[in-house]
């Protein structure tokens, strides 16, 4: 299975800084031959910036991903934007159910699915994001909070369309504050989530979807995550805004 590396710039970023961002990443990622045969690239920056980053990627084999979409194609939905316009601008893919989502917005599990099922129809791929709380995690109900994430964005989901489908596991009390699971924890979540996807949608199809990790992924820690056998990739946050430690992470699982 390709590895995937996905950056998330969130709410961070500026003109000037992919100015100086894209020459520097291409010029060194281009200089590896042949890891696009075993790594999947793709970053997701603000909206706002969408269409200049597809612009400088135009040509290369780096995606560009949406943090967020809303599941109508069209309407009076003030703010928002449909997975069509998305596609209509050169976007790849699109997280789905990030964390912050659903703690700052409120996004609940009906939504994530609604937008999921809005992605993949449109011929996008959605990053389902899943994970616990620390709270949630100390009292033991960690493999039950993910599984029931997991499940309700699957309900009456189309197994044909899961080439499309891609899970991110990103435990929330490691998204930005430096700690991260150990690579222990994280391959057994993630074998967890391998088995949900199994039962949910087929051994064959549960088989082949990438299951990614994200919490605090940077340089230092990226050999021993993407080392353990159920780590398909990473969703990188703040280590991917500067080329060299978003490079160093996807040198890390060009193996």
């Amino acid at each position: 299975m390709k590895k995937w590396v996905v950056g998330n710039w969130k709410m961070n970023g500026s003109l000037d800084m992919m100015n100086a961002f894209v020459p520097a990443f291409l010029d060194t990622l281009m200089e590896s031959s042949g890891w696009e045969t075993r790594v999947r690239v793709g970053i997701c920056p603000p909206s706002a910036y969408l269409c200049n980053l597809t612009n400088f990627l135009t040509g290369y084999p780096v995606d560009v991903g949406a943090q967020n979409v809303h599941h109508e194609s069209h309407g009076a939905f003030t703010g928002e934007v449909s997975p069509a316009m998305l596609k209509d601008v050169g976007v790849k893919l699109s997280l789905v159910g990030h964390s912050e989502r659903r703690q700052l917005f409120g996004e609940t599990d009906v939504q994530v699915r609604e937008k999921l099922n809005a992605l993949v129809a449109e011929g996008l791929t959605a990053i389902l994001c899943v994970g616990e709380t620390l709270a949630e995690r100390e009292s033991g109900k960690e493999s039950e909070i993910v599984a029931t994430q997991v499940n309700n964005a699957l309900d009456g989901f189309d197994g044909a369309q899961s080439k499309r489908l891609v899970v991110a596991y990103e435990p929330i009390w490691a998204i930005g504050t430096g700690k991260t699971a150990s690579p222990q924890q994280a391959n057994e979540m993630h074998a967890h989530i391998r088995g949900i996807l199994r039962q949910a949608l087929g051994d064959e199809t549960g088989n082949d979807i990438p299951v990614l990790y994200g919490g605090s992924v940077n340089p230092e820690n990226a050999d021993s995550l993407i080392a353990e056998p159920e780590i398909n990739g990473m969703l990188v946050g703040g280590a991917s805004l500067k080329p060299e430690t978003f490079l160093s992470i996807i040198q890390s699982s060009n193996i």
